[in-house]
């Protein structure tokens, strides 16, 4: 005789003898999740473990005591449709809003481009320091960091300042060319100029750009529409004629 999961529609759980046959157990374990399809949604997990006498156990709730499979996730500030596997308290991310903006504005970077990088970088953790140096919120490396003036990488005024410089000498590098940017924000400008001004076929910095990209879409690029004029001398005549192409 094969013992089938007991108990009533809430319980979700069945058990089944450990001296079972495979059989049995195959049928007592399909009885088990028709069960708990009728008591939670389809999309929802299904676990099984075997309790201290050695009898299986089938729910939709993980075993006491271990942690979920899934690696837990939280939302984004100002980015509702991402969510990041670290935690960033609403309140801290604005405890730099200020900063942000007003560096943003003096190197003509997007504000949402720079908290992006942060969220990113550091998570807004100004004290965040990475297994290769990296320091503070932009996580600025040493040589970075004394390229700008950064006296201590800790302070968030001091880091976000240098962050943005730099982020804006890369822009300026690669002709406002976002990912670029952004790929030589992480894997060095030398790195892409290798791989022929392209992002660097590197996991963790197509990573890195894809994740930034997502926080902060680049807007469309609107066509060149400047509007050149070329004087030319045709047969003794100065000829005045209008090209979108820049002369050489």
């Amino acid at each position: 005789m094969c013992i089938a999961p007991g108990g009533k529609g809430k319980s979700l759980l069945a058990k089944l003898l450990r001296h079972q046959s495979a059989d049995c157990v195959r049928r007592g374990l399909g009885v088990a999740l028709l069960l708990l399809g009728f008591a939670v949604p389809a999309s929802a997990q299904i676990y099984t473990w075997r309790d201290d006498n050695g009898i299986l156990v089938v729910s939709n709730r993980p075993k006491p005591g271990t942690p979920e499979t899934q690696p837990r996730s939280y939302a984004v500030p100002k980015a509702e449709s991402v969510r990041a596997t670290r935690f960033v308290a609403p309140d801290r991310s604005r405890l730099y809003d200020d900063i942000i903006e007003e560096q943003a504005r003096l190197q003509g970077v997007r504000p949402d481009l720079v908290r992006a990088v942060v969220q990113v970088e550091s998570a807004f953790n100004p004290y965040a320091r990475s297994p290769k140096g990296a320091e503070g919120l932009m996580q600025l490396m040493p040589a970075t960091a004394r390229q700008f003036g950064v006296t201590n990488p800790y302070n968030p005024n001091q880091n976000v300042r240098a962050g943005v410089a730099y982020l804006r000498q890369l822009l300026d590098r690669y002709g406002d060319n976002e990912e670029l940017a952004l790929a030589a924000y992480n894997a060095g400008p030398g790195a892409v100029d290798k791989y022929g001004e392209s992002v660097p076929p590197y996991r963790e910095t197509r990573n890195y750009v894809s994740k930034i990209s997502e926080l902060a879409p680049a807007r469309p690029r609107l066509p060149d529409t400047t509007i050149y004029e070329v004087s030319e001398v045709v047969n003794g005549r100065t000829v005045v004629r209008y090209t979108n192409k820049k002369p050489q």
